[in-house]
């Protein structure tokens, strides 16, 4: 990614110096990591990799790819974790950076934090170390199931 691509003041394109320890993948236009401040043990963010804001700044490109991301990392986390219900969620208004929250949501989280009150969770269960033990696990489902479904695209 070069510099020009990047906002100096934009909290989602900082996440480019994020350690590789916290980072499922990395490809030429998408990550899917954990990010400081939203680092509850099953939370990840994909994020486009360059500048954009909202879903209608991604080109054709990124818009064709976001899909197969997205499902690849909610099967990953869904799966590494066991969770019953997993969210993917797009916002952009804290950060304006086009990118999507994901959130398993296990069999412990009572029904007034679910759906949209997940976000409460944020600072109630908040465990970076425990957030960053689960990246390994992620990673490895992540990569199984991108190359499955690369193949199937393929075929």
């Amino acid at each position: 990614m070069s510099a020009s691509s990047h906002h100096a003041d934009c909290f989602m394109c900082g996440l480019e110096q994020t350690e590789d320890s916290a980072v499922v993948f990395r490809d030429p236009l998408w990550s899917g990591q954990v990010v400081p401040g939203y680092d509850v043990p099953g939370w990840f963010v994909l994020r486009l990799r360059r500048h954009a804001e909202r879903i209608t700044g991604l080109d054709d490109t990124e818009l064709a790819s976001f899909g197969r991301r997205a499902r690849d990392l909610v099967g990953a986390v869904t799966e590494a974790t066991g969770a019953p219900a997993t969210y993917l969620m797009v916002f952009g208004e804290n950060h304006p950076h086009f990118h999507a929250l994901i959130t398993a949501r296990d069999a412990h989280v009572p029904s007034d934090r679910r759906n949209g009150n997940i976000l409460r969770l944020r600072d109630e269960r908040a465990d970076p170390e425990a957030a960053a033990g689960l990246v390994p696990a992620v990673r490895r489902v992540y990569e199984r199931l991108a190359d499955a479904n690369a193949c199937h695209l393929s075929a």
